[in-house]
């Protein structure tokens, strides 16, 4: 069983919803809310000849089931996909929110308990920034949270040396361009300072790799540590590096009822 803890918090809430997702459909997406991998990934995948239908290689993620019946990953068959679950993981800064590492690096599967169902993170956080990471077994749920059009805000709190007004952080909010990358608003506030060292409280919808660190480093800020405080209503109030909890059916139904 998951560890529990006083946090990561999940929101307050509700009743399910409607049934989802009836009729044929492609079957990257069927593949993605069981959770074998996000549909970019199924992609490729299937371009590589890992997927097939009935012992058939499938050529295209074009492809309409009704159910995954038949389907295979690898020569091994597909359990249909169950329930949504989420659950909420304190990132412990020092290891990769990836499977493996071909340097062997730790990654956050080193860190989890055991008897955890398959699970996938929802976004990134990067070897060294520690805080909430969502991780859910579904592919829909995940694909959902990530993109920026949904609008989930994702906050952070950063410790950082240099010098840096609130004028400046407030420009953040008309986005700004770095090294050809455009990034999105940002609602950036200085928390509290001593002497060069300070802390900021960042507030954003995209999530590009790196991106509260790159921001800051081009207002001439280094980071040195970087904390994921909230994604969304779920908080990592109260929790400790490593502490699990799954967010509960009737939560979770009401938070994906706010999704765009």
């Amino acid at each position: 069983m998951p560890r529990r803890s006083k946090g990561p918090r999940p929101a307050p809430g509700p009743k399910p919803g409607p049934a989802r997702n009836e009729g044929p459909q492609r079957i990257a997406k069927l593949l993605a809310r069981a959770g074998i991998a996000s549909r970019r990934d199924i992609e490729r995948m299937i371009a590589e000849g890992r997927i097939a239908l009935n012992g058939e290689t499938l050529t295209t993620p074009a492809t309409l089931l009704e159910s995954l019946a038949g389907v295979t990953v690898d020569g091994q068959p597909v359990k249909p996909a169950g329930a949504a679950r989420l659950f909420l993981f304190y990132k412990p800064p020092g290891c990769l929110t990836a499977a493996r590492d071909p340097k062997g690096r730790p990654t956050i599967y080193d860190k989890l308990p055991a008897g955890l169902p398959r699970l996938m993170p929802v976004g990134r956080l990067d070897y060294a920034t520690e805080g909430l990471l969502l991780l859910t077994n579904d592919g829909e749920l995940k694909r959902q949270l990530e993109l920026p059009s949904t609008g989930v805000v994702r906050r952070y709190r950063a410790r950082a040396f240099g010098d840096v007004t609130q004028a400046q952080l407030e420009q953040l909010s008309e986005g700004v361009s770095i090294d050809g990358i455009r990034y999105g608003s940002i609602d950036a506030n200085l928390e509290r300072r001593t002497g060069r060292n300070c802390w900021i409280e960042l507030s954003l919808t995209e999530g590009k790799n790196r991106e509260v660190r790159n921001v800051l480093a081009y207002l001439g800020m280094q980071v040195s540590r970087l904390i994921r405080t909230a994604y969304g209503p779920f908080s990592a109030d109260g929790a400790a590096p490593g502490d699990i909890i799954e967010v509960q059916r009737e939560d979770l139904f009401r938070f994906r009822q706010t999704l765009k």
